[in-house]
């Protein structure tokens, strides 16, 4: 048997020079990825970047006008009416922000609502998955019977119970308070990688994109900034757009010297920038940690303290070895050894969390 190749190998979805506009309004600008077998990818962008007109595209919610787009290695819109597949024959599932389930059918009427029921292989699916995702007790409820996460879970089954070639998830959790979104988002991450699923899931929530995919594809004005795995956009983010998605950081701007970029936290390493260079620095919170100190000459004063449990969130005040000036700096504070405002602290700095892009 001849070993299977990448360039033999068919994607769950592909997406090849995608553009589409509404109106005069460019969403998506020449979009290309793919979408590997049981590969869970998110769409990461701020509202109006164009991701949930990438999912709608792909699912056949909208007619695509440049590009192509398949989906298990068959075309099923090329910006050509004869070449457009509907949305129903395109053999995809999709779980939406409202939940979008019938009011008048029950748990199980809404979960087998896509299947043949005389198919006996997938109703018994359903039936043991009913039961994995704490919902066999609710078959005869009423969607206005049910919880949040409960109708959520509702949903995502029924979006899964014809055995799609393609899972598409846009915002699901966005609706669910914070504890019940943890324990869903857990939930329904498991389910698709035991059941292989290839998920393409639309959010603008770094942690949810994190924690749910394989990999993350950051956009921003129709276009893709970013396409790689979670850990190394966020420790490697291409440029200070991506970095910012993930939380407010402390930001600086200076000229690079001596391969150097200067701080009020100290002189950082400018890679491969020239001297000369206009740079903009980013330091993030969690790469400033602050500690008690008994050195009165320290510069940095605790301005406030709010403890979240694991640690806490500080603005303390430094004086710029540089030019003598007072900088207001986020920064942690480990748990178990809380500051006080006013008090003394020393700075340690990780440079894994220090990021300096050109301007």
């Amino acid at each position: 048997m001849i070993p299977k190749t990448e360039k033999t190998m068919t994607h769950a979805l592909e997406f090849k020079n995608v553009s589409h506009a509404f109106d005069d309004h460019q969403v998506a600008r020449n979009i290309s990825f793919h979408l590997g077998k049981g590969e869970i990818v998110c769409l990461l962008g701020p509202s109006g970047c164009g991701k949930t007109t990438l999912l709608r595209l792909a699912a056949g919610l909208e007619k695509l006008q440049s590009g192509c787009i398949e989906i298990d290695g068959k075309v099923v819109a090329d910006g050509h009416a004869k070449n457009f597949v509907p949305p129903e024959k395109r053999h995809v599932g999709l779980v939406f922000q409202d939940f979008a389930l019938f009011p008048h059918m029950d748990v199980m009427q809404n979960a087998v609502f896509g299947i043949d029921p005389k198919d006996a292989g997938r109703v018994s699916w359903i039936e043991k998955m009913m039961g994995n995702l704490g919902l066999a007790d609710k078959r005869h409820s009423y969607p206005h019977q049910l919880s949040g996460g409960e109708k959520q879970r509702v949903a995502l089954l029924r979006a899964l119970a014809p055995n799609p070639r393609v899972l598409f998830l846009d915002e699901p959790f966005s609706a669910l308070d914070t504890t019940r979104r943890l324990q869903i988002r857990e939930d329904t991450v498991h389910l698709l990688k035991d059941e292989g699923i290839s998920a393409m899931m639309v959010t603008h929530d770094p942690e949810e994109a994190m924690f749910m995919s394989d990999r993350i594809l950051v956009m921003k004005d129709g276009h893709i900034i970013q396409n790689a795995p979670s850990a190394e956009v966020f420790l490697h983010p291409k440029n200070s757009f991506v970095a910012k998605l993930f939380g407010p950081a402390n930001r600086f701007e200076s000229i690079v010297r001596n391969g150097k970029a200067s701080t009020p936290l100290g002189d950082f390493s400018a890679g491969s920038l020239l001297d000369g260079t206009a740079v903009e620095i980013l330091i993030r919170p969690e790469a400033v940690t602050a500690e008690s100190s008994d050195n009165e000459q320290h510069s940095a004063e605790v301005l406030d303290n709010h403890f979240l449990g694991h640690s806490s969130c500080m603005h303390v005040n430094v004086i710029s070895p540089a030019d003598g000036k007072t900088y207001e700096i986020r920064t942690r504070a480990r748990h178990g050894n809380p500051l006080s405002i006013g008090d003394k602290a020393s700075l340690d700095i990780d440079e894994n969390h220090v990021f300096v892009f050109e301007l």
